[in-house]
Formats: C-alpha cells, structure tokens, sequence
C-alpha cells in the first residue's frame, strides 16, 4: 500500500476523531441540563402515540404492515426530524 492510498483514510479517521471535541448540545428544564436528544426522543414518542391514535380512528392501523416495525420507525423518525428542525 503506497502513501498516498492511505492518504484517505488518513484523513477519514481524522474527520471522526475531531467530531467528538464538541460539548454535547443540551438544554436547561427546571435547573437540571439534559441531553437534547433526550427530550426529542420523549416529544417523538407522543407523537407517536398521536399517529397510532390517528391510524386506529381511521381504520388503517391494518394498512401500516408489521406494526412491531412501523411504530419504533416513526419513533426514529420523528426523534430525527425534531433534532434536526430545532437544534441544528
């Protein structure tokens, strides 16, 4: 393997090793900092309680598939929306 075929990955691994100096994003509730994560994580499970109370109103809970699948990806998903719209 020649130097600069390790020139990439040289400065991939780089890349991840300077990703981790930043502080982890966190917010002040009620005097205690907690992880932003943390709070999207707990704003996307209601939300999706809120889909499911949606889809069973309208009869098409049926219609989703495996539902022990659908539901922890809408959990992903909107963990990943709410983290992306309001703190990055």
């Amino acid at each position: 393997m020649t130097i600069k075929s390790k020139r990439p990955v040289f400065l991939f691994a780089m890349c991840l090793l300077c990703a981790g100096c930043n502080h982890a994003p966190s917010i002040d509730i009620i005097g205690s900092f907690f992880p932003v994560w943390m709070l999207c994580l707990s704003i996307a499970v209601v939300l999706a309680f809120v889909v499911r109370y949606l889809l069973a109103r309208w009869h098409l809970e049926s219609e989703v598939g495996p539902v022990a699948l659908f539901y922890p990806s809408v959990v992903v998903l909107f963990t990943s929306l709410l983290w992306l719209i309001f703190f990055r």
